[in-house]
C-alpha cells in the first residue's frame, strides 16, 4: 500500500533548519557558548547527588519547596513567575500564548536565534531590525518607529547576544509604553554582568515579560532550567500553554540550591568582570579592534581570516565562536577566568601578528 507524503506546517516548511555548533567540545577550553567556565557552585552538585535516588526518580517533580525560594530571590510573587526549560521554553511559552498565525513579531538582528525560531513555528510574520552597523548599540529610536498597532511581540536580549551592548531601563520603558499591545520580552540572560534589570517593573507594565537563565553564570547548562516573568493575569495565561513538569527535579533542586549560594553567584560575577577587563587590555595592546561589552563575552573584528584563526585555536584547544556568517570577520569570545583569559591572549597574539602581515 502506497501511503501519501506527510506535509509539514507551512511555517515548517518555510523554515531553515537550526544546527548549533555543539559537538567535540570536551576536553577543551570551551570560550564559544558563553558558559561558566568556572563551573556550578559545588553545592548544586553535592544537592544533585545527595537527592539522586532511584525512588526520586520514579515521582513527578514537585516545585512547591522551590518555587517559594526562585520568587524570594528574584523578589517577585510566587504568582509572577515560572520555571522553564530553559530560556528558549520561555519564549516558546510566551509565543504560544500570544502570538497567532500572520500575527507581527519584531526581532533585532543579530541577536539570539530562538527568538526567529521559534515565532517562525507559530507561523508569525518575522520583522527584524538591525544593530546600529558601525557601534552595534541597541537601535532605539529606529525600533520606535518600526513598531505598528498589529505588532504583537517583541523580542529583546539585554545585554545582547552576540554584540555584548545594552539598553538602558529608560530606553525600555519608552518601548513598553509606544507598544501597550504587544508582548515584550526583556531576556536577561546576561543580567548578572550588566546589573541592568526590569523585574522591578513587572506590575507598572501590563506588557512586560522578563526571562533569566541558570545556563550562565549559574553554570547549569546541561539542567536546561530557567524562569519567566510577568505580572500575575499575564502568568495565568502563561500557565495554560506550558506544560506543567517541563523542568525535570534534579534541575529544579539545583536552581533552588544555586541561588541559595549567593558567595558563589558573588564571586563568579566578580571573576568574570576582572577577566573582561584582562581580556579587553590584551586586546588593545595588540591592537585587536573589538565591541565594548557589558556581558560575560566580547565580540572581536577579526576580519577576512576569522574562520582560519578560530580553526588554529581550536587545534590548540580554544574554542571561540565564529560569527562572521551574520557579522562579516567578527568572532565571540566567552570571557572565563582571569587563568583561562591570559592563555586565550598567550594564543591568539601571535596568530593575530601573523594575519596583520
Amino acid at each position: 500500500m502506497d501511503f501519501p507524503e506527510l506535509k509539514p506546517r507551512a511555517a515548517i516548511d518555510r523554515m531553515a533548519a537550526y544546527h548549533p555548533p555543539s559537538a567535540g567540545r570536551a576536553g577543551k577550553l570551551r570560550l564559544d557558548f558563553n558558559e561558566n567556565t568556572q563551573g556550578a557552585s559545588p553545592k548544586v552538585l553535592a544537592k544533585i547527588q545527595e537527592v539522586l535516588t532511584a525512588d526520586a526518580l520514579t515521582i513527578y517533580p514537585e516545585y512547591t519547596t522551590v518555587l517559594p525560594t526562585l520568587a524570594k530571590f528574584f523578589e517577585v510573587g510566587e504568582d509572577e513567575l515560572v520555571m522553564t526549560n530553559g530560556t528558549d521554553e520561555a519564549i516558546q511559552i510566551l509565543i504560544n500564548a500570544f502570538v497567532e498565525d500572520d500575527d507581527d513579531v519584531v526581532i533585532l538582528t543579530p541577536s539570539y536565534a530562538m527568538y526567529r525560531f521559534y515565532a517562525e513555528v507559530a507561523g508569525a510574520k518575522v520583522r527584524t531590525l538591525p544593530y546600529r552597523k558601525d557601534t552595534l548599540k541597541f537601535p532605539l529610536e529606529e525600533l520606535l518607529e518600526t513598531i505598528r498597532p498589529e505588532t504583537k511581540a517583541i523580542l529583546i536580549s539585554n545585554p545582547n547576544n552576540p554584540t555584548g551592548t545594552a539598553i538602558k531601563r529608560e530606553g525600555m520603558e519608552r518601548i513598553l509604553d509606544a507598544a501597550p499591545q504587544a508582548a515584550v520580552l526583556i531576556d536577561e540572560a546576561y543580567y548578572e554582568f550588566c546589573g541592568i534589570t526590569m523585574l522591578p517593573y513587572l506590575n507598572e507594565y501590563p506588557n512586560l515579560f522578563v526571562s533569566r537563565t541558570f545556563s550562565k553564570v549559574y553554570g547549569m547548562a546541561a539542567l536546561r532550567v530557567g524562569c519567566l516573568f510577568s505580572n500575575s493575569k499575564n502568568m495565568a495565561a502563561i500557565h495554560k500553554s506550558h506544560s506543567p513538569y517541563s523542568v525535570n527535579y534534579l534541575a529544579a533542586i539545583a536552581a533552588k540550591t544555586a541561588v541559595e549560594d549567593t558567595s558563589f553567584l558573588r564571586n563568579t560575577v566578580t571573576e568574570v568582570l576582572a577577566a573582561r577587563e584582562v581580556l579587553t587590555a590584551g586586546l588593545e595592546k595588540i591592537g585587536v579592534p573589538y565591541v565594548p561589552s557589558q556581558a560575560n563575552f566580547v565580540l572581536l573584528h577579526i576580519g577576512p581570516k576569522a574562520q582560519e584563526v578560530c580553526d588554529q585555536l581550536k587545534a590548540a584547544g580554544i574554542l571561540v565562536r565564529n560569527r562572521s556568517y551574520e557579522i562579516p570577520g567578527c568572532v565571540r569570545v566567552t570571557v572565563g577566568s582571569q587563568e583561562q583569559t591570559r592563555r586565550f591572549l598567550t594564543t591568539f597574539e601571535p596568530l593575530w601578528k601573523e594575519i596583520q602581515k
